[in-house]
């Protein structure tokens, strides 16, 4: 039995740090080019014009005072040419400022902001290819210079919405996961924040209770709300105005009522903002369900519970999912935070769909995951020989399923499990032949070969079948629409914020 004797502590739930406070080592990479100040050329200039205006003097008498020509100093001001530091101080000093006031990045005023704004849009590639007029912005009035404004950023959001099509969606998944590989799939300062919620409301050891979680939403200041009228594209809702946090009925009495609530409040805790793009998106649900994740499985307790099972050569995703009082796929999906970074055990997980289509996917032990030309998996067919896929052809559906699989990477030992439910998902953690030794399920006789990427393993019909038969067949596919079309566009893609809006208006009484 795992135990712990620290006292709770009194101290409260760290609120979410400011953007501009976070570790580089966060999965997500804040995206704020259209948003945060920047120090460039263009806003150097802006500064010098803005000063050399308010000394009431022309551009000879500036340039004169510094030793350059008027024209200099006219391209300097439009932003066409950037100033050396001994020139920027000669400038600062005629006009009776600091270097540090004409390189601060922010405007001075709302009109300078708009006006920075409107000519960095027009100096973008994404204007250039419009084949646009460039405006003379400065002569522009205020309503004007708002409207082009407004209508460069919906011009970004629209090209944005655009390119989040399913390759871009592929692309970002990938780079995801190399970010998670290089990791070990272990995020120490993600564990540190889960360690720090902790310890304010008390935690000790063991499974994490419903009274607990619903503490960590007091401590954020949300009261709790199961509502049977949810947006059917939402798993919860949060007012952060009444700071009011909605879930549904449904999980409520059928599943497991920890999970989406403390996704929902990860979310809050990490401080996440609206996404800016479909790899923000990604990043930020990766980052919400690990935190989830390693708030129901805690490393202070599930380290222990593993290394106690590692001892005991009895490794076992199932009794790590029932200690825990978790679903299956959140603890294979815990255990390859934890596998790595504490036991030095290389591993693999999949989530497969019935149709042998991959779901998710990670891997740092080398199994051979089918991939596209982008470099993805998740789309792809997993091998018919992958534990993941046999598992569908074993009538007991109660007890873990164990095979070993000779690939052309080497063996793999792997454990699989059908969700329950509907039974449309597999999922399977494995570990190379050499370390199997420390689980459970080791001894099993179940062996198959795959052969995969080579397509005749299970992707070619054998020939005499091909010769026979694929010059008189004709199968209507069943291919899900989603699968060509773009990835719905929005901030949050996939989900109808009309509906969420429409839903917040009805419980805001």
């Amino acid at each position: 039995m795992v135990t712990g004797s620290r006292t709770p502590a009194r101290t409260p739930v760290r609120a979410p740090e400011h953007p501009a406070q976070r570790t580089p080592e966060r999965l997500t990479e804040r995206r704020t080019a259209d948003e945060a100040p920047v120090t460039d050329a263009l806003s150097i200039g802006r500064k010098v014009r803005h000063f050399r205006t308010q000394r009431d003097l022309t551009l000879g008498q500036l340039g004169e005072a510094v030793g350059r020509a008027a024209s200099q100093i006219s391209s300097i001001e439009n932003g066409k040419r950037e100033p050396s530091l001994t020139i920027l101080g000669a400038l600062a000093e005629a006009l009776g400022t600091s270097t540090d006031a004409l390189l601060d990045p922010h405007p001075l005023d709302a009109r300078q902001a708009l006006e920075l704004e409107a000519e960095r849009a027009q100096n973008s590639p994404l204007y250039s290819s419009l084949d646009l007029p460039q405006v003379r912005v400065k002569s522009l009035p205020q309503d004007a210079l708002e409207a082009i404004v407004g209508l460069q950023r919906q011009l970004r959001q629209v090209v944005r919405n655009r390119a989040a099509t399913p390759e871009e969606a592929r692309r970002a998944n990938k780079r995801l996961r190399e970010t998670m590989r290089a990791r070990n799939n272990h995020f120490a300062e993600l564990e540190a924040q889960a360690a720090e919620v902790l310890e304010a409301i008390g935690y000790e050891d063991g499974p994490l209770s419903q009274r607990q979680a619903a503490r960590i939403a007091e401590r954020l200041g949300f009261t709790l709300h199961y509502v049977s009228d949810l947006p059917k594209s939402t798993r919860s809702v949060s007012d952060t105005r009444n700071r009011r946090l909605y879930l549904s009925n449904e999980d409520a009495s059928g599943h497991d009522p920890r999970s989406h609530l403390l996704t929902a409040l990860s979310a809050h805790l990490l401080g996440h903002t609206p996404p800016s793009d479909y790899g923000e998106f990604l990043s930020q649900r990766v980052e919400a369900n690990y935190l989830a994740a390693a708030l129901l499985l805690p490393e202070k307790a599930a380290v222990p519970f593993l290394a106690e099972a590692k001892k005991d050569r009895r490794i076992s995703i199932e009794e790590l999912r029932d200690f825990f009082g978790v679903s299956y796929e959140t603890a294979a999906h815990r255990f390859t935070n934890l596998a790595t970074e504490h036991f030095g055990l290389p591993v693999h997980f999949m989530k497969v769909h019935i149709s042998g289509t991959v779901h998710k996917a990670y891997s740092n032990d080398g199994l051979p995951f089918p991939t596209d030309p982008l470099g993805a998996i998740e789309g792809q067919y997993a091998c018919k020989r992958f534990t993941s896929r046999t598992v569908y052809r074993v009538s007991d559906r109660f007890s873990p399923y164990f095979q070993y699989t000779d690939t052309p990477s080497g063996t793999f030992w792997c454990t699989a499990r059908v969700l329950p439910g509907a039974g449309d998902f597999s999922v399977s953690v494995g570990v190379p032949f050499a370390h199997v030794k420390w689980f459970d399920g080791r001894e099993t006789t179940k062996r198959s070969e795959s052969r995969c990427p080579d397509p005749t393993c299970c992707r070619r019909a054998p020939e005499q079948l091909e010769d026979k038969w694929a010059e008189a067949s004709w199968p209507a596919a069943r291919t899900h629409a989603s699968l060509l079309a773009a990835v719905p566009p929005g901030v949050f893609p996939g989900v109808d914020t009309t509906e969420v809006y429409q839903f917040l208006e009805r419980h805001s009484g």
